[in-house]
This record gives structure tokens, sequence and C-alpha cells, in this order.
């Protein structure tokens, strides 16, 4: 819809999270000067990119009632996309030379990020607006308002009425685990990336590592260092899949694993043995919202959360619930802006939405087409090629430009990169001419 000249109304908002989708919320939100509160449960700004070294007592994190460990965040975790790309529009992510502990490599470390992520809160003067160590606890409807229990860290419970609500709690914290015939007779050790952090524990071992996507790739050439070898097993390989990787003489690729036994050992699909002492869940996140009640409207289905009109408004319950962040394979930062630009804008009047009933039968042609090209349900939030194609979307809602050339080719060739050359991909690349490029719109805009 295009923007609506109606007046703009002022309401108090919560947000739920102060990582990088909850910090773009409250900005925009300000923006439109609604009041915000932001509730964070740790000690800082940052969400998933604030590294501990503290890990969960269940090392796959399937007890219910465990310590929850916030971050995800490995030691050696360095970005996936390069800088330039990543960063919100109006506060690009480059170097900061005038500091020689920042890390001003084009695929920085996590604390990079974190540090980026602290200047942009003090930048817009955000952490005014967050109350930190204070976990929500409940988000319910009352009336056409919404109620917000939350805990302190001294145990004080209170509840609270908002006009709106921004869940931005992110979707790294939950983990999938691969379903492996026989596990629950091999004596070995399991452990979830979740809880990954450096490689010393894998000394001399025989490791499995399921998935090979980023973590998974990251994790199996970080522990080669220590292991005696290391087995990537991977679901998108061939069964007969089974290969030496280059960079290393002690990493081999092969196909599903086909079963674990009682004696130890786990069987490729491949029809390889190994005796492993430890394998390693890289098998992604479960997008996790205990703390919303909305009397089974909204659901969590196979990694579908839904029924969501373009992943961010539930129709029966926009504008005044909303999500930031849950596509993947995406400009996440940028996305987090535009969507946020998007809730602010219409939960001011500024941007009206379709009717609920509109909205619904978009879900729902949505959800058809993905049936209609055999995808996956736990696919419905992975972006990849249309990311473009959905910013863009979306900047023309709240008329903002489209996604400039040079961020979309980057983050295609980033990905691509990732793909193919998962061992060099950080630190050898082919675009000299779209960095160039987007420092050049940098500077035109007087951003840098």
């Amino acid at each position: 819809m295009a923007p609506a000249c109606s007046p703009t109304n002022s309401l108090h908002v919560a947000v739920i999270g102060a990582g990088a989708a909850g910090l773009a919320a409250a900005r925009e939100l300000r923006r439109e000067t609604h009041s915000v509160i932001i509730f964070e449960r740790g000690t800082q700004v940052g969400g998933l990119w604030v590294y501990t070294p503290q890990t969960e007592p269940d090392p796959l994190s399937l007890d219910p009632n465990r310590t929850v460990v916030h971050s995800s965040v490995y030691d050696s975790l360095r970005t996936n996309l390069p800088r330039e790309c990543m960063g919100y529009r109006d506060f690009p992510f480059v170097p900061r030379n005038d500091d020689a502990s920042r890390d001003p490599r084009r695929y920085p470390s996590h604390r990079e990020v974190l540090a980026y992520l602290q200047d942009f809160a003090r930048e817009f003067k955000l952490e005014e607006m967050v109350r930190f160590e204070t976990e929500v606890v409940c988000v319910e409807p009352e009336g056409q308002k919404w109620k917000i229990q939350s805990r302190s860290s001294d145990g004080i419970f209170k509840d609270e009425i908002f006009d709106s609500v921004v869940v931005c709690n992110g979707h790294y914290t939950e983990p999938r685990v691969a379903h492996v015939p026989g596990i629950d007779s091999w004596p070995g050790k399991q452990i979830h990336s979740h809880n990954y952090r450096v490689p010393d524990p894998f000394k001399d071992q025989v490791v499995v590592v399921i998935g090979n996507f980023a973590s998974g790739s990251d994790i199996s050439r970080d522990i080669t260092g220590v292991a005696k070898e290391v087995h990537i097993a991977s679901r998108s390989n061939p069964s007969e899949t089974y290969q030496k990787l280059p960079g290393s003489n002690n990493l081999w690729l092969h196909s599903m694993i086909e079963s674990a036994r009682k004696d130890g050992s786990i069987v490729f699909q491949n029809g390889k043995v190994v005796q492993a002492d430890t394998i390693v869940h890289c098998t992604g996140y479960k997008y996790h919202f205990p703390f919303l009640n909305t009397n089974g409207y909204i659901t969590v289905d196979d990694n579908c959360v839904g029924p969501l009109y373009k992943h961010v408004f539930p129709p029966a319950l926009a504008p005044t619930l909303s999500f930031i962040g849950l596509p993947w394979m995406t400009l996440q930062f940028f996305m987090f802006e535009l969507q946020s630009k998007w809730v602010a804008a219409v939960l001011s009047g500024r941007v009206t939405l379709p009717s609920s009933d509109r909205m619904m039968e978009d879900v729902t042609a949505f959800y058809a087409n993905r049936d209609a090209n055999k995808l996956p349900k736990r696919y419905t939030h992975k972006l990849g090629e249309c990311q473009v194609d959905y910013l863009n979307w979306i900047a023309d809602q709240v008329g903002a430009p489209p996604v400039e050339h040079w961020r979309a080719e980057e983050v295609h060739g980033g990905y691509r990169r990732l793909a193919t050359q998962s061992d060099t991909f950080r630190d050898k690349w082919d675009d000299d001419h779209l960095i160039l490029e987007a420092y050049e719109d940098f500077l035109r805009q007087k951003l840098i």
C-alpha cells in the first residue's frame, strides 16, 4: 500500500530484545514519535553477538528446565557476509581506523560486530530505552492492547499495558537436533553447536559433525587443528559422497549418517564406518516464543511461524503485534531496518495495511506457492534468491530507496563464495569493484 496521508499516532510500544533487530526497531519507532521500552534479559545490547564462554549444562539443550544461555557465538566466529552489505543503511559498517582494538577485516570477528552495534546504540541514544536484566515472561492480549509480565534480575514481577508489541528475540537459541537411528544406544558424547565455543575439548578425538552450512563448515575446520579425525555428515550430499577436503589432512566429507551403533561406531550412507567419540550437531535452530500467548493463533510448525503477512504481521492481530528478523539467508541488519520502518510507519498511521482477510489471502497464496515448489515447511522464512524482491517491496511501502546494486551483488556473491569456497571465502574475493561502488555511495551520502 502507498503511504497514507492520515495524521500520525504516537503509541506506547514494547520491543522484546536489544539485539540487532530490537535496536533497529527501537530507533525507527522513536523516529515515528512512539514511546518505546526495550526489554533485554542480558546486561548489554547486542543479543546474539554478545560472546560468552558459558555454555548450557545440557550440551544438546533438550532439557526444558535447563539454564538457557542466549548466545550461540563461538570464539573463532567471523561474519558470513562482507561487512559493507551487512550494516544498517544510514550507519555503514566500515572499519574504524581510529581504534587499534577494532577488526578492520572485510569479514570481521563477532567482537567487531558487537562493537558496531554498540556504536549504533550510542549514536542514536538507544540504551536509554533499554531495561537490562529484565526477562519477558508473558505477552498476551488485553482488550485492544497487550499485557506484558516481566521479571527483573532480583525476581520481582511486573505487569504493564502497551499499545503494541514488536518481537525481536532472535532465533539462534533453541537448537534443532538431527534424528540419528540408533543414537539412544550409542555410547559417545553429543553436543549442539549452540554450546560449542572452542576446539580444545575435542583434542585427539574422532568427531562427527552433522551439517555443512556456515557453522558446520566453520566448526569442522576449527576442530581439525586438535582432533584426530573430523567427519562431516551432510544430508545435501548424494548418498555415495566420500571425499577428503582440501586444506586439511584429517577432514572428510560424507553423505548423511545411516545409523549409530552401541559399539561406538557411526555408519554413513556411503557405507563408511568410523569409531567416533563425539557428534556435533550443526543443525540449526527453532523459532521459539515461550512468552507469547495468542490463544493458539500464532503457531510454530516445523519452523514455520504463522500465519504472518510478509513474515511480519499476523493478520488477525495486526498491526499491534509484529515480528522483526524472522527471514534468514538475507541482509540481516539491512532487513531489520526496513522491516522496522514498515512497522513503525504502520503503527503511526502513515502507512496502511490491507484488511485482515486480504492479508490472510496473501499468506495462503504464499504457502500454496511454497508447497507447489516442494519446499520444506522449515524453509518458509528462507529468502535466499528472493530477498532483494522482498526488501524492495518493503522499501516501496515506506517510500525508501530500493536495495543498492552493489549491496545486492555483494550478498549474492558472498553466499556463492560461502557455498563453493568455504575454506577461503572470507579472505579471498573477486568483487573489489563493488567495494569501490559501496564506498562511493557512502561518501556521496556523507555517511563516512
